[in-house]
């Protein structure tokens, strides 16, 4: 009998590591308010809630993930976001189609990252300049077109938006006997396809393994012949683009456009990415990781909620303690990970 080879497992990666504490604290968490909150949480549909609720913020988080990978930040992604959805009803009501509806809102995101990143990245603008005035412009441009809040009233629309998938087996058993289906939204599917579109540009395509380099050390990258400008600048087309999505996918959630669409929205991106195990300095980050980042704050957002704590700026607090805690579970385990590795 020929002797058993010893196979030496590779370490987790910071960002494998940082992704598997988020799924970990995710998974506690839950269960932990099935334990003692029951109600909807021992319901599987009160998941498909949370991804209904957010998929157009999940989308969204993508693209600041990309971005912060690459070391920079995108702060008007909740604007464009916005922008996309009142032109798009604006649009639909004055008898546009549902396909150019959606070429609209694509391209309203795209002409964003484009104009982002030739100013970042071959105009060398600081990011989190360049951004804001996107976000200042977009918000501007979006209480322009919305006199007033409008619904969408388009009846192919309409078809779209309340179109559900239905999981039968994922369901439960209501008090009077029936069958009661897992229930979910098509702005989930899309948010689903940009998670492996996004996944596999990241972990396979040579531009994803560029976006890691640029964001962990700019001269190295250089140094590999890595042109740093333009991948800069595809992170920020990307980040445009999963706007433009993230803002028809929140109109088939919403059916209506305002001037306050999306608001925050950005703010609870970032804070989804860097939940995620995403870090601002650049070079960590995983779309899976973000993903979980997402439902990780909505889940917060629900047990405060469930604890009676029904004002806002309970959310609020919570969110800023949950941001402060991850960042700082971060650092203390990377700065431990990196002494280990230097001993």
């Amino acid at each position: 009998m020929g002797k058993k080879k010893n196979v030496r497992r590779e370490p987790l990666t910071d960002t494998q590591l940082l992704m598997t504490i988020t799924i970990c604290i995710f998974i506690t968490m839950y269960i932990l308010a099935m334990v003692f909150f029951r109600g909807g949480f021992l319901h599987v549909q009160q998941i498909f809630d949370m991804l209904n609720d957010n998929a157009s913020l999940i989308i969204v988080s993508f693209g600041l993930t990309i971005v912060m990978i690459g070391g920079g930040i995108d702060i008007s992604v909740g604007a464009v976001t916005s922008l996309v959805v009142m032109s798009c009803v604006l649009y639909l009501n004055n008898g546009g189609s549902i396909f150019m509806s959606i070429l609209l809102a694509l391209g309203i995101g795209l002409a964003f990252g484009l104009v982002h990143g030739f100013l970042i990245s071959y105009l060398e603008i600081q990011p989190f300049i360049v951004t804001l005035a996107g976000m200042f412009f977009a918000r501007g441009m979006t209480t322009i077109l919305s006199v007033n809040p409008q619904k969408a009233a388009h009846d192919g629309f309409a078809v779209l938006r309340d179109t559900k998938i239905e999981i039968p087996w994922l369901g439960y058993v209501a008090k009077n006997g029936n069958l009661v289906p897992a229930r979910m939204e098509l702005g989930v599917v899309v948010a689903l396809l940009c998670l492996a579109f996004i996944f596999i540009l990241l972990k396979y395509l040579p531009l994803g393994r560029a976006f890691y380099a640029i964001g962990g050390n700019q001269q190295s990258a250089l140094m590999l012949g890595i042109n740093v400008k333009r991948t800069r600048f595809l992170s920020y087309v990307l980040s445009g683009l999963l706007s433009g999505i993230s803002g028809y996918v929140f109109l088939m959630h919403t059916g209506a456009g305002n001037a306050t669409n999306a608001a925050g929205m950005e703010m609870n991106a970032i804070a989804s990415s860097i939940i995620g195990g995403t870090l601002l300095t650049g070079g960590v980050g995983n779309v899976f990781g973000t993903f979980f980042g997402t439902i990780t704050l909505t889940t917060i957002k629900k047990i405060v909620v469930s604890s009676g704590l029904n004002d806002p700026w309970w959310q609020s607090i919570t969110t800023g303690g949950m941001l402060c805690f991850f960042i700082l579970l971060q650092s203390v385990v990377l700065s431990r990970r990196s002494k280990k590795k230097n001993a």
